[in-house]
């Protein structure tokens, strides 16, 4: 078993969105002692977030400015990162957009724009990161995929999107495989209906009743639901789980 050496840091993509996925895993991190490297699009942002959360959590956070659909702009913020703070244990690949356009009105642009954000984005991050903790030889990677994936959609977004998270669930899994002889365990978390803005807003009571309807717990999940998943992946106890895709959708998959 590899164990993790006292200082690491993890990296998590799209962490600047209040009310993100991401946001609710960097402080759920924190808490636990890891050290924080947030990279989402606006540096100011990205820089503010990691100063509150090095102030409210007392560990290290850098954050900086980078857009996940472009591979020169991912590998120049993680550079930066590895450069400002402790070994790079961890990667939770969180940054999405959502797609609730219908197929017959879709555009090449809005394809592209979804595929190169949701899974290019995971990739190129993905790649980067790999590098150093081949070097490393310990690493923890964690997807963001979909039910929209295994159910071919049926949630807000549509085609693009359901294409991009099935296309992170074949990434984690060829990338585990690749991967876990230098104990890096690459594995997938796929989400069912969670209160966030990517589902079009704020949920009113009245859409999360519809929703909770399809599922087998009584309630629309959390972004802290998610989170708490996340870091259990990455934690040095799950070095035996890998190319997994754990769902965490309230019942709403059960294969």
């Amino acid at each position: 078993m590899s164990t993790f050496p006292a200082e690491r840091t993890a990296i998590v993509t799209g962490a600047v969105s209040e009310r993100g996925i991401g946001r609710a895993t960097v402080n759920y991190l924190a808490a636990q002692g890891w050290n924080i490297g947030i990279i989402d699009l606006d540096d100011a942002l990205c820089k503010a977030a990691a100063k509150e959360i090095a102030e409210r959590f007392g560990v290290q956070a850098h954050g900086v400015g980078a857009n996940v659909a472009d591979e020169a702009s991912v590998r120049s913020a993680i550079d930066i990162l590895e450069s400002e703070l402790p070994q790079i244990v961890a990667l939770a690949n969180v940054a999405g957009v959502s797609s609730p356009i219908p197929y017959l009105e879709l555009e090449p642009a809005e394809w592209n724009r979804v595929l190169n954000i949701n899974l290019n984005g995971v990739h190129y991050a993905t790649r980067r990161v790999a590098e150093s903790m081949v070097k490393n030889r310990i690493g923890r990677i964690v997807n963001i995929s979909s039910v929209s994936a295994q159910r071919g959609g049926g949630t807000f977004s549509k085609t693009p999107y359901s294409v991009a998270k099935a296309g992170v669930i074949g990434l984690t899994r060829a990338t585990a495989r690749e991967l876990g002889e230098y104990d890096i365990t690459v594995n997938a978390i796929s989400p069912g209906p969670i209160d966030t803005d990517i589902m079009g807003g704020t949920l009113s009571q009245e859409r999360k009743d519809e929703l909770t309807k399809d599922l087998v717990v009584n309630r629309v999940g959390s972004t802290r639901d998610i989170a708490a998943a996340i870091a259990f992946l990455i934690s040095e106890d799950s070095g035996y789980i890998s190319g997994q895709t754990l769902n965490v959708d309230g019942g709403l998959y059960m294969h």
